[in-house]
């Protein structure tokens, strides 16, 4: 084979090889948007109904193919992020590096909002990206569009804050102080003020049931519905006062860290956790969960930073930190960040098996850390400390392909007030938070034996019944139809007709036409032979 062949063949090879490829990405992504299995026809007897099947499954399968190859050629197959050369590791380029080879737009979402006499700050970003709350320790409240650099709202409470928390959108936020729980407008005004909440540490709310949750001192977790103002549910957790409380976005199971390295989950309609687990040898310090709900982080005061399985309640593997985790949090592709004194690592690929090196590293240029969050559909990591607030890139943390009927980050205000709309029609009681929502909509098919002994049970009541009706039936005196109202009347005049008939036989006595019961009846009068036969009527006949 000569060298041309050989390179003809190869690139017919590679061509294959690509267009294999092609195809089987196709038919996963048609697979993807498939709605399942296509109607089996066959057997269907009626014509019409038969073709108005067959044309419905047709326009169906079409439909997923083009929506299969839009995403093929609009999405990217494979997420972005660093990459490294040679002996290079990721976890060594600084922010300064990145910023500098980022481009312009992603280089402007880095800056440092230096506030060291208001810190340490909480912070948290709505569902969309768009804005931040920021919460400062000595009663600074803040909420901005943090990508365009405008300020909302600035209010100064002149009292401790210990969490912050964004309602359904950012026209709400709510403020756990040094009492009470306050909820604010996106004008900083003041509008209820929850003193059913007192003690509070922290705070979250849950989109989908409008209820938002608070745990602090003495332990007790709260469920509010912020859209009738009414307490759901309140449970007296008996671990202490507790200060970690996230929620898991699949199932909106309220999960709680405690001073004694145990994790409970909680749900509104129960009054005892579903779930306790001992995930550490020492308080627990910080948790996160991921999107899908399937992964729990877990930090605690033994240095340990644990990977579990919700699905089975099992420590998949466990990382050691240099200091206690102070904070952790999970992006929407699986990076998970971890904050400890001024440094913060963030790990990819962490939750599914373990890694040796962390993918990124950065130091703080002063202040301890209190909180950090990643914002959703940005590449973005923002972190509270001491001495304010200041976020740095994180290559492949932030989904790019965003749903609009979630969260939609170029949301206009007639947008925003129609998806209030709909959020509130679309709202879920808190009866249907449970810790398996596949559960919920099921028939559980009992065992065999169980169902033939209810249906022995059942026949031997229906027999019991239907013989104590028998004996009741036997029991009762017949009277039918002797109450009828002409029989009432006959009656009537039968005791009449009996009366007189009783005067006729005495007076008939009397006169000596009877002598009795007994009495002899007299002989008819003869009747002369000159008269006609058919006055023979008139001649009176004997009587008794």
């Amino acid at each position: 084979m000569s060298v041309d062949d050989l390179v003809t063949s190869q690139g017919i090879n590679q061509t294959e090889a690509k267009k294999r490829k092609r195809n089987g990405d196709a038919a996963q992504g048609k697979q993807k948007f498939s709605r399942g299995a296509p109607v089996a026809t066959r057997q269907i007897s009626d014509r019409k109904l038969k073709g108005q099947l067959r044309y419905s499954e047709k326009l169906a399968a079409e439909a997923a193919q083009k929506a299969a190859k839009a995403e093929e050629w609009l999405l990217p197959s494979e997420a972005g992020g660093l990459e490294a050369e040679g002996l290079e590791r990721t976890w060594r380029f600084s922010q300064e590096e990145i910023v500098q080879e980022a481009e312009t737009g992603a280089a402007k979402k880095v800056f440092d909002l230096d506030l060291p006499e208001l810190g340490p700050y909480n912070l948290t970003y709505t569902r969309s990206g768009r804005h931040m709350l920021l919460g400062g320790r000595k009663g600074h409240l803040a909420l901005m569009e943090w990508q365009q650099r405008h300020l909302v709202c600035e209010i100064q409470v002149r009292e401790t804050i210990r969490d912050v928390a964004i309602l359904h959108n950012e026209q709400f936020f709510a403020a756990a102080q040094k009492k009470y729980v306050y909820i604010y407008d996106k004008r900083g005004l003041e509008v209820h003020c929850l003193k059913d909440h007192v003690g509070v540490r922290r705070l979250d709310f849950l989109p989908y049931h409008f209820l938002l949750t608070s745990v602090g001192e003495g332990g007790i977790l709260r469920y509010q519905d912020t859209s009738t103002g009414a307490i759901v549910a309140q449970h007296r957790t008996r671990m202490g006062t507790c200060d970690v409380l996230r929620q898991n976005p699949w199932n909106a199971v309220v999960q709680l860290g405690h001073s004694n390295g145990v994790v409970s989950m909680w749900t509104p309609n129960m009054s005892t956790p579903v779930v306790k687990m001992l995930c550490h040898k020492g308080p627990v310090r910080a948790m996160a969960i991921d999107g899908q709900g399937r992964q729990m982080v877990t930090a605690g005061a033994d240095g340990q930073v644990k990977v579990w399985d919700v699905r089975k309640f099992q420590a998949m593997h466990a990382y050691f930190s240099h200091a206690p985790a102070e904070c952790l949090d999970i992006s929407q592709r699986g990076l998970l960040a971890v904050g400890y004194g001024r440094n913060v690592q963030v790990w990819k690929d962490a939750l599914n098996r373990k890694q040796q090196s962390p993918y990124m590293r950065h130091t703080l240029a002063g202040g301890t850390m209190r909180d950090l969050r990643f914002c959703p559909y940005e590449d973005v990591l923002a972190v509270g400390h001491s001495g304010g607030v200041s976020t740095m890139l994180v290559p492949g943390a932030g989904e790019p392909h965003y749903d609009t009927y979630v969260a939609d980050p170029f949301q206009t205000r007639k947008m925003r007030r129609e998806q209030e709309v709909h959020q509130l029609l679309d709202k879920l009681q808190p009866d249907m938070i449970v810790l398996d929502p596949t559960a919920i909509g099921q028939v559980r098919k009992e065992p065999k034996e169980v169902a033939i002994e209810r249906k022995e049970e059942a026949r031997a009541a229906n027999a019991a019944a239907k013989k104590g009706q028998q004996e009741e039936n036997e029991a009762k005196k017949r009277m039918k139809g002797k109450n009828k109202p002409t029989r009432r009347q006959r009656k009537k005049q039968l005791n009449i007709i009996e009366e007189r008939k009783g005067d006729v036989r005495q007076r008939m006595r009397e006169q000596g036409v009877l002598s009795g019961a007994g009495a002899e009846k007299k002989p008819a009068p003869e009747i002369p032979e000159d008269v006609p036969r058919a006055l023979h009527r008139f001649y009176k006949r004997g009587t008794q």
